[in-house]
């Protein structure tokens, strides 16, 4: 008996080191699967967010093309409002899933802004089912549109902890030609 309480301390030490190496090896386990699990829903969460920007994208780009036919918007690519509502309607339909994996997924943030770019992506759809001809209204629509576009990508990078981006606002002229070197 005395031979077992003269190994006893060693056994003790055995089994506490297997414990706290189980424990170690468990919990790192669970923080890198919490990691790797975090890191998944990141990448589902951008490609949710890319898909709504791209299809509302879309209804923008076909709302240029109306309004040059119509006379308000300088886009080269003029569309007619009864040849545009095969693609409007198209363009909706993408929407409507996208949105809804939006709100599935996306941060409070991140919808809100996006239902604020798009309730005014559906004003710049109605001022043109009215046939308006009016150049500077158009102008001030599409400043605003572009701004709560701004404020989305800004939501969306903000929710994916991603550095700050460009503002996507390019001037629709060419920049002046550079002077030769005296």
């Amino acid at each position: 008996m005395s031979e077992f309480i003269q190994q006893l301390p060693t056994l003790v030490g055995v089994i506490v080191g297997a414990l706290g190496s189980y424990a170690a090896i468990t919990r790192g386990d669970r923080m890198r699967f919490r990691r790797e699990q975090a890191a998944r829903w990141e990448e589902r969460r951008l490609a949710v967010y890319t898909e709504y920007a791209r299809v509302l994208r879309q209804t923008v780009s076909l709302t240029y093309r109306v309004a040059a036919h119509l006379g308000n918007d300088p886009h080269p690519h003029p569309l007619t409002p009864a040849q545009a509502v095969p693609h409007f309607t198209e363009a909706a339909e993408a929407r409507d899933p996208a949105g809804e994996a939006l709100l599935m997924l996306g941060a409070p943030e991140v919808v809100d802004a996006a239902r604020t770019w798009v309730l005014l992506v559906i004003g710049m759809e109605r001022f043109l089912r009215a046939d308006t001809h009016d150049p500077e209204a158009w102008a001030a629509l599409l400043e605003r549109q572009r701004a709560a576009r701004e404020t989305y990508y800004a939501a969306v990078r903000r929710d994916l902890a991603l550095p700050p981006g460009h503002s996507g606002r390019w001037p629709v002229t060419a920049p002046p030609a550079p002077r030769p070197a005296a």
